[in-house]
């Protein structure tokens, strides 16, 4: 069966949800498109010798109806990127992303993620490989500002320089430094200060470059104002997971000028039966979706009923759509006869 065309990414990437590993699985991403059809969504990372010294091509299984949708991919070799590139490419891809942000340690001893920022001609070298993969999907790269005692000021826009020549053709900047050693990945989120005036200034620097900020961004109105105060986009990690509806809801109208009308929390939840009867079908777990569920009613009447009735029910054996419905029956509107 031949591959069908790959999708132009376009203007989605003005707002997308980052990639999160454990979180943003294929039933993940089917819960955050039904909340927008415009957001770019990525991938868990894949770690490029998985795919090509693994054959480990069921991590890249995804549905059409994700996309538009982006591969997120972890390496340091370029000949290897480039072989899980053309893989990616292969399954239908819209972007392929490379990791050069990711400070655990797990990375760090398989020489990539966030340890690449301190080696930008071989980041180099991997875009340009990549690149020649590619075709005419966008090769893209997320990284930090810097690492460990690097002068960012000097470091990163050479960093910039080197990926731009090599092909780079859109840059997400998570605006903190990665400290690779004493902070743990999950520190790494919190602790080291936001630099946004760093990424603002990138963007001044190469104006011709699509440049992304990413880190600490916790609602709709923030990720806007980076977009209005010139940065080309804005991608949203833990704050669009635990409250998915808050920040994708209107995302399509206020950040994409789309006329259509905001789906409501209960029809997004009952747009998901579908998606669930036909994983059961294929003999999976109830809970492998409705895990990502759980924040739909973050801040509304029956939140917490609803997430304890869905976990709850979701670990119970034999589990099925029925158990979204009780949920759902103790955050529906009540009606009176």
């Amino acid at each position: 069966m031949p591959t069908p065309p790959t999708p132009q990414i376009g203007q989605s990437s003005r707002l997308s949800v980052a990639p999160m590993m454990d979180w943003t699985d294929r039933h993940c991403r089917a819960f955050h498109r039904v909340l927008s059809q415009e957001a770019l969504l990525y991938t868990e990372m894949v770690t490029a010798p998985a795919l090509v010294r693994g054959g480990a091509l069921h991590l890249l299984r995804f549905d059409l109806s994700e996309h538009p949708v982006a591969v997120q991919l972890g390496g340091s070799d370029p000949v290897e990127l480039a072989a899980a590139t053309r893989l990616c490419v292969e399954a239908g891809y819209a972007e392929v992303n490379l990791n050069v942000g990711c400070p655990s340690d797990r990375v760090q001893s398989g020489s990539f993620g966030a340890i690449l920022m301190e080696n930008p001609g071989l980041v180099a070298e991997c875009v340009l490989a990549m690149r020649a993969a590619a075709g005419d999907v966008p090769v893209t790269v997320k990284c930090r500002i810097g690492v460990d005692d690097q002068d960012v000021e000097n470091t990163l826009p050479e960093f910039l320089s080197r990926i731009v020549a090599a092909g780079c053709e859109r840059v997400t900047i998570h605006a903190r430094k990665a400290w690779l050693q004493g902070l743990s990945p999950k520190e790494n989120r919190d602790i080291p200060p936001l630099n946004y005036d760093l990424v603002r200034e990138m963007k001044m620097l190469f104006s011709h470059l699509d440049i992304s900020v990413n880190g600490g961004i916790g609602s709709l109105d923030e990720a806007l104002g980076f977009i209005n105060g010139g940065l080309d986009g804005t991608m949203i990690g833990r704050a669009a997971y635990h409250e998915p509806y808050t920040i994708l809801a209107e995302v399509d109208q206020r950040v994409f000028g789309k006329d259509r009308p905001v789906i409501s929390r209960h029809d997004a939840a009952l747009a998901m039966v579908p998606h669930i009867e036909a994983h059961l079908a294929e003999g999976g777990k109830l809970g492998q979706v409705t895990r990502h569920m759980l924040g739909l009613f973050t801040g509304q009447p029956g939140a917490r009923t609803w997430r304890r009735t869905l976990s709850e029910g979701a670990a119970q054996p034999g589990a099925g759509v029925e158990v979204l419905h009780a949920a759902l029956a103790h955050v529906m509107p009540q009606t009176t006869s």
